[in-house]
Order: structure tokens, then C-alpha cells, then sequence
């Protein structure tokens, strides 16, 4: 799964990552928890980017409620096309997750965490879904993080981890005309061949601190 992420870079460097043509309102954090507003690139109707913030964890249009947005984090690849709470979404409104790193606990050693990141610190982007909840006055703009089997890196810390999808198929990703079967093929990249493990301390494992000391190797 991911349940923790970093975003520490500056909002210059995601206008250009990401090629936006608007400024980018966010504030950097070294410990983002579920349950709150994140950063988000969507593609616009004249194919133009944009970053949006979207509460974390999606809310199907369907629902009644949205009080059980927390159970959907996160959507698995394997399923996702299928899965009623995910099928629209990703067929119609996916969107990339800027981060500069994301954080798993291995499940021996007493849950070790690590800080998973491209060795140069540098954004990536994992692949994401978004979604609209409307109840009478109230509307809420939601997401979730697709997860697809562990890769050679992962496989000794967990057995899930957050698809990565890379600068080169970002535009085919937000590509509202691509069908769901050319989405589903973009979730099986390479992107953990760039990515590195670090073991870091139990200071992140709070989701209220926020410095420097969450993603400090031990």
C-alpha cells in the first residue's frame, strides 16, 4: 500500500516537472498522512495542465456518504479497472501525485520504516485517480494512489507499492481519450529501476512531525 508520502520541493520545480502554465499553491511536507488535501496535476479540455488539491481518499460519486473516504487510499492495479469504486475514475479522470519520496515499513524487525526515493532527491510522479462527490450544497473533490506487486527493491520491505509512471507516458496517463486498456498497460513501467530504499528512523512513523528527521537514514 502507501499510506505516507514526502513532497519537499519548491513550486518552481513542479511547474516545470509537470509543464504547468498556472502557479501552484501547496505547502511542502515531509509527512503526508491520508485524510487531507493534497497535490494533484489533471489535465484540462484544451489538454493544458493544471495542479489542483484533492482530499485523500476517494469518495465514489455513488456514495451516500462521504464519512468512509479513508478506506480508499489507495486502488490496486489488478483490480481497478474492474472495481465499481475505481472503473469510472479510471477511465475518465486520472491524474499524477507529485512526490519526492514515499515511506513503507518492512513487517519484521519490529516495522522498520523506509524512505523510498530517487537517489538525486529529484519529483516523480505516482499514478493517481480522481473523483467528484456531490450531496445537495456539498462537494468534495477527491483521490486515491494506485498500487500494483512489489518490484525487486520493494520485495524485502513489503509487497505492495504506489505505481510510479514516468515523465515520458505523463501525457498518456492524463489523456482523457485513451481507453482504460492503454491506462491499464502504463501502470506496468520501470520507474523502480531509478528509485532507492533508505532505512530511516521511527520519528516519521507519528503523522504529526514534519522536518527533516523523518526521512534521516539510520
Amino acid at each position: 500500500m502507501c499510506g505516507r508520502y514526502s513532497l519537499t520541493t519548491t513550486p518552481d520545480i513542479i511547474i516545470e516537472h509537470f509543464q504547468l502554465l498556472r502557479q501552484v499553491k501547496f505547502q511542502p511536507s515531509y509527512n503526508i498522512p491520508p485524510g487531507q488535501k493534497i497535490l494533484a496535476i489533471v489535465e484540462l479540455e484544451d489538454r493544458s495542465r493544471k495542479a489542483v488539491n484533492l482530499h485523500w481518499g476517494l469518495v465514489p460519486s455513488w456514495s451516500k456518504d462521504a464519512k468512509n473516504s479513508g478506506h480508499l487510499i489507495n486502488a490496486r492495479a489488478e483490480t481497478v479497472k474492474e472495481k465499481p469504486s475505481f472503473r469510472s475514475a479510471f477511465k475518465h479522470r486520472r491524474c499524477l501525485i507529485p512526490a519526492t519520496g514515499f515511506y513503507e515499513w518492512e513487517r519484521r524487525n519490529g516495522k522498520q520504516p523506509f524512505h523510498i526515493h530517487r537517489p538525486d532527491n529529484g519529483l516523480f510522479a505516482f499514478a493517481g485517480l480522481w473523483e467528484q462527490w456531490q450531496h445537495e450544497t456539498e462537494t468534495l473533490y477527491s483521490c486515491t494512489i494506485i498500487t500494483t506487486a512489489a518490484a525487486e527493491l520493494m520485495q524485502p520491505i513489503h509487497d505492495r507499492m504506489p505505481v510510479i509512471i514516468t515523465p515520458g507516458y505523463y501525457r498518456q496517463w492524463l489523456n482523457k481519450a485513451a481507453g482504460a486498456d492503454e491506462a491499464l498497460e502504463l501502470l506496468d513501467n520501470h520507474a523502480y529501476a531509478e528509485m532507492t530504499a533508505a532505512a530511516v528512523g521511527d520519528w516519521v512513523n507519528n503523522p504529526k512531525h514534519d522536518d527533516e528527521r523523518c526521512v534521516a537514514p539510520v
